[in-house]
């Protein structure tokens, strides 16, 4: 599997990495994660010697559990791919069954949420974007290219999918920009300067304030951003550093204060602009920003 999908789910605070199996047309799961998952388990040692002793439990016990695992490399913490147990989707749900309690049944019924949902389907299309002849053709910094990305996620999926909206909206009790006057103000984000780190921030912050769809604001700015320091810097970011309270935190605060979101932004800077793991983590990243508590 050379050229593998990698997707990253999340259940309480925790990854769960997965990877796709082209040739058999599923995902692969880590048991490892999942073990951490379900013991509630922070240390790596622990959560690997808890597997070990499980799996040899399991194996005297002739559990498909054990005879459904198989060994396929991923990325580790450390960020050296490794091999690793992994399970299947119905490997996983029998593993889950092992492990007695509300988490191990909350997990599950999680684990197997339908993926029929709006969000999933416009995440499936976020991650076929990169192999798209599409991203290329996206405008940079502009109320168009933000539109064309949100088309593009969402359409489809809402009716008003790459419209600008003629309502106003509030969340948390912040009012974004007034539909009346959204027009002005997308044409005044769009002349903004891009040509420094500061620049682009401050134009990804007043395109959050302005708001400019019903629904689906945040998934599409944060590709609209990434493709605006990928032209300008040849960077974007590594949204699997910044953890989702940071984020939200420095997401509210930044209408006043914009300092704790752009270093935030900048101490997680890559250039790795072409690289497959780190789009499709950003994916998984940006999805579970918006996912509710």
């Amino acid at each position: 599997m050379g050229n593998t999908k990698i997707s990253i789910r999340f259940f309480n605070d925790r990854e769960v990495r997965a990877i796709w199996d082209e040739e058999n047309d599923k995902w692969w799961f880590s048991v490892l994660d999942i073990v951490a998952v379900l013991t509630n388990q922070d240390n790596y040692t622990k959560t690997r010697n808890y597997w070990k002793y499980l799996k040899a439990k399991l194996k005297k016990e002739n559990s498909k559990v054990v005879s459904s695992t198989t060994q396929l490399k991923i990325m580790a913490p450390d960020g050296k791919k490794r091999i690793s147990d992994m399970l299947d989707f119905n490997g996983i749900i029998d593993l889950g069954k092992e492990f007695p309690g509300k988490k191990a049944n909350r997990f599950i019924e999680w684990f197997t949420y339908s993926s029929e949902s709006i969000d999933e389907k416009s995440k499936t299309k976020a991650y076929a974007l990169f192999e798209s002849s599409f991203i290329n053709s996206i405008e940079i910094g502009t109320t168009k290219g933000l539109q064309q990305i949100h088309a593009y996620l969402f359409g489809g999926l809402y009716n008003f999918a790459g419209q600008i909206r003629q309502k106003n909206i509030s969340k948390g009790g912040f009012q974004f920009a007034v539909s009346h006057f959204l027009e002005n103000t997308l044409n005044q984000i769009e002349i903004m300067p891009e040509s420094t780190f500061d620049e682009i921030a401050d134009k990804y912050i007043e395109m959050n304030i302005a708001h400019p769809f019903m629904e689906g604001n945040g998934r599409s700015a944060r590709i609209w951003l990434d493709l605006i320091l990928k032209k300008r810097l040849k960077k974007c970011v590594d949204w699997s550093k910044i953890s989702k309270a940071d984020y939200m935190n420095a997401m509210i605060q930044s209408p006043t204060n914009s300092i704790v979101l752009k270093k935030l932004l900048e101490k997680s800077l890559t250039n790795k602009i072409d690289d497959r793991e780190m789009f499709m983590k950003g994916i998984d990243y940006s999805y579970y920003y918006e996912e509710n508590d």
